[in-house]
This record gives structure tokens, sequence and C-alpha cells, in this order.
């Protein structure tokens, strides 16, 4: 979990910072933080008022998530996804939790809620993979 929030200081949203980092069998398989696309541009230089435009959800129109990013680097470099464990600083929205379940991630820790982050309810994403038997759980230092 140190170096996901490590990672989360990498990025360049005005919003939040978020990190992850992908793990099988005790290895770093791959990392990721939010932002957009590679070779795009960099939200706090482009807007560093406001942040990037907003969707019609009010979440960011640009930015791919953390763990979007650690699963499509680990995927373009070949790795094996399946029985991963994810550590991740802000736990993954129902987006990610579908493309964590579709990745064959079967265990991921968390540092921070995103339904408190975001004012929901509750945890979509976690309640989503802890429904479909991928272990979700708050990380305890």
């Amino acid at each position: 979990m140190n170096l996901a929030t490590d990672l989360a200081l990498r990025s360049h949203c005005i919003k939040a910072h978020v990190g992850a980092v992908l793990t099988r069998d005790t290895r770093i398989i791959s990392i990721g933080y939010n932002g957009p696309p590679a070779a795009t541009h960099n939200c706090d230089e482009e807007w560093p008022e406001t942040g990037c435009p907003r969707d019609s959800k009010g979440s960011c129109s640009l930015a791919l998530h953390a763990e979007e990013n650690a699963i499509l680097y680990a995927v373009k470099n070949g790795a094996k996804l399946e029985g991963s464990v994810l550590y991740t600083t802000l736990s993954p929205c129902i987006a990610c939790a579908r493309l964590i379940y579709s990745a064959g991630i079967k265990h991921v820790y968390y540092k921070h809620s995103y339904a408190e982050y975001k004012g929901l309810p509750s945890d979509e994403g976690v309640d989503f993979l802890n429904k479909f038997g991928v272990v979700t759980e708050k990380f305890v230092d």
C-alpha cells in the first residue's frame, strides 16, 4: 500500500490523487495512477484552476482511474492477471469493479472509501466485488 500511496503523488489530477499496484505471487506486475491517457495532456497544467471538463455524472471526462491504468499497463505488457492482488488508495468505483472482476483479480485492498469521497450511501464497487467472490477489504496498517 505504501507504493500505491507514493504512486498517487504522480497524478496530475486536480480533484483526486489515486494510486494502484497489481501483484501476483508477491511480485509487482503493474502500477497505475489516475490521469488522462499517455501523451495527451496533464490536467493540472491545462486547467490548473478547475481541472478537466466534467462528464454528465460530474466525473472527470478525460482521465483513466488508477485501477484502469494498472490493468491496461499489465495487459499491454503481457502480464497474467488471473489470481492477482490489487492495492489501491481509493476503493474501486462500480465501473472499475467490473473491470477488476473481468480481469480475474482475486483480492483487492483499498485505503480509503470511494463512497465517502463521493458522498455516496455505499461502496457499490466493493459490494459488487464481494458479491461475485473477489475479496475486497479495507487495508489495515
